[in-house]
């Protein structure tokens, strides 16, 4: 059976801990050797990653690019703009002829239905690499770099501050898989779906929504964040606006644990959703996160592939 990446459920809690694993044990066999170094078991030699992109990216690009290459792999990129997808073949025709191409498939799309269909028609794997719903690849690199800083996961508190977006549906999501809680502050009106929360809480896990930030972040083992405004969104200003007492201060890291770490997946937009003395300061891991992208996506590529 094809397996594929377009949630942390269609893996579930054991694969997601045997990926961290796995990339704890290759990123550290490889340290101190060039980037583009194959790791020594080449696992993926003589495979090709397809790459859609029909949104912008810089780690989600080079990360997967960086992955599939240290497997032993290759990878070729199509864009909307210049494949035929994006003049108005099928989302369906487009699925089978890469399953013809190419061992994967990894799509980074406005539309999480778009995924949904690739994964009906594909016969290779198809990897979720950013949808408006969820963004799982994100958060196993999220995963990774926490565990890597000495965090035990089950029972583990996060805090969410800023927009119900499709990053914090795949941290809700985890926190059922890896037993952990997350209280969300989030000013009214911009609510996440709430059958992650749903799913999460049948699994055990205390998910929270709240209007204060303070109590959002309280007693919280990590912080996280996200940029407020994505391109080309509408009613930029009132959202900015509704969004600024959630702003991750100093003030506000002091009320989580004194060793808490703040996580934010890039870019971002410092005096915005959160001030340079945290983004840039000694409780943040955010460059320890934006290269953990590459060792947690070459762990999904390993599982997708049955090598895992």
């Amino acid at each position: 059976m094809t397996k594929h990446f377009l949630n942390l459920t269609d893996a579930g809690g054991d694969a997601i801990a045997a990926m961290i694993a796995d990339a704890i044990d290759r990123k550290a066999t490889r340290a101190g050797k060039p980037k583009g170094w194959v790791d020594a078991d080449a696992p993926l030699a003589g495979h090709t990653l397809a790459m859609i992109f029909e949104k912008n990216s810089t780690r989600t690009r080079v990360s997967f690019d960086m992955a599939i290459r240290q497997l032993g792999g290759n990878s070729l990129i199509l864009d909307g703009a210049t494949s035929q997808l994006g003049r108005g073949e099928t989302v369906a025709d487009t699925a089978r002829v890469l399953s013809r191409m190419a061992d994967a498939i990894m799509i980074r799309t406005d539309d999480h239905a778009k995924i949904e269909e690739m994964a009906e028609y594909a016969s290779v794997p198809v990897i979720n690499g950013l949808t408006d719903l969820s963004h799982p690849c994100q958060i196993v690199a999220d995963l990774l770099t926490v565990v890597e800083h000495g965090l035990a996961l089950p029972g583990s508190q996060w805090a969410w501050l800023g927009d119900g977006n499709n990053v914090l549906h795949s941290i809700v999501e985890a926190a059922g898989l890896m037993k952990f809680d997350v209280r969300m502050g989030i000013p009214e009106g911009y609510d996440p779906d709430p059958s992650f929360a749903a799913a999460a809480q049948a699994a055990g896990s205390t998910i929270t929504l709240t209007r204060d930030a303070a109590q959002a972040v309280a007693g919280a083992d990590v912080v996280v964040t996200d940029t407020w405004i994505s391109m080309g969104q509408a009613h930029a200003e009132a959202k900015l606006a509704a969004m600024m007492p959630y702003q991750v201060t100093p003030e506000l890291m002091a009320g989580a644990k004194a060793d808490a770490k703040f996580l934010h997946c890039l870019p971002a937009h410092r005096g915005e959703e959160v001030v340079e003395a945290v983004i840039d300061g000694p409780q943040s891991l955010i460059w320890d996160e934006a290269e953990n992208r590459i060792h947690a996506q070459k762990s999904v590529l390993l599982w997708a592939l049955g090598k895992l």
